[in-house]
């Protein structure tokens, strides 16, 4: 949607394969994303370390300057984090340091350790994983997102934050119960692209046919009057109905519903599911709707 919107609103020609190249630089800024909340989650715990440092560096420093807790800097996930091949690879690619606010971390750490959660964390001597993980966790639910200076902060340099962020942060659950389970490469599995550049593709080659189809429905409104993302999703839509023949219809106005509610006005979803409802309807009636089912073994 992102991709076709870029490209409609731009009202130019663009060269063979700019699409699928737009398309993938958008799940590059997914990626980069993802790389960068898991970098900064890192260094908030590992701030217990300068934290230390710093106080033992004192000139007259205290008993509770010599002794500060660094236990969350040796929190055993945060480390599987830190050596995992893969993650190490992908932020020496993308230098998620370039762009960390230091004094944003210093200021959620010192957040962070007036936590009940996290006194409760360093009051414990031994370590098990149910509890490494839920303070990593802690970070992120109840320290990081909440505030809107994080939030601010992500997206000045992400673009793509509203969009992606239900995405990303379930990949980073995943990572932080599991370091290592997730492919930074293929954040997105083969199946998927693949089904987002045929749709793209699709909706692109046939963007005329689709009009034809569509325009007529509209009745007493001027096609060139319709907002554009509206249009858009229609055609995404209707170009599901008529070259994706294993998606059921209703899962098709569904989501193309939900997204005109998300991103579009609040009149959209109604007008949307109308239109696509109308020719869903006129397709069957003719024959013209052809999808495959699948049974449950």
């Amino acid at each position: 949607m992102q991709t076709i919107y870029t490209l409609f609103a731009q009202k130019k020609d663009y060269k063979p394969g700019e699409p699928v190249k737009i398309l993938q630089k958008h799940f590059d800024q997914t990626r980069e994303l993802l790389i960068y909340l898991v970098y900064f989650i890192t260094e908030v715990a590992r701030y217990a370390e300068t934290d230390a440092h710093q106080k033992a560096s004192k000139h007259l420093p205290t008993h509770y300057d010599m002794n500060v807790n660094t236990k969350i800097a040796g929190n055993e996930l945060l480390w599987k984090m830190l050596e995992d091949e893969n993650f190490k690879a992908w932020a020496l690619k993308t230098r998620p340091g370039n762009i960390l606010d230091k004094d944003l971390v210093r200021k959620f750490y010192f957040q962070l350790i007036q936590a009940p959660e996290y006194i409760s964390y360093i009051n414990k001597q031994e370590r098990n994983k149910k509890e490494e993980k839920e303070i990593l966790e802690f970070i992120l639910n109840q320290i990081l997102l909440p505030s809107e200076i994080f939030i601010s902060h992500i997206e000045e340099h992400f673009t793509g934050w509203e969009d992606d962020a239900d995405l990303v942060l379930q990949l980073l659950g995943i990572y932080i119960s599991k370091p290592g389970s997730i492919d930074f490469y293929e954040i997105l599995s083969d199946e998927k692209l693949e089904f987002a550049k045929s749709l793209l593709n699709t909706v692109l080659e046939k963007d005329e046919h689709l009009s034809t189809l569509i325009n007529p429905k509209l009745k007493n409104w001027d096609a060139d009057r319709i907002a554009l993302l509206d249009m858009i999703l229609m055609k995404m839509g209707l170009s599901e109905f008529l070259y994706f023949e294993t998606i059921p219809p209703k899962v098709t106005i569904n989501e193309y519903i939900d997204l005109a509610k998300q991103y579009s006005t609040e009149q959209s979803g109604h007008f949307i599911n109308g239109i696509l409802d109308n020719i869903h309807k006129e397709m069957v009636e003719q024959g013209n709707m052809h999808k495959k089912e699948f049974k449950k073994s």
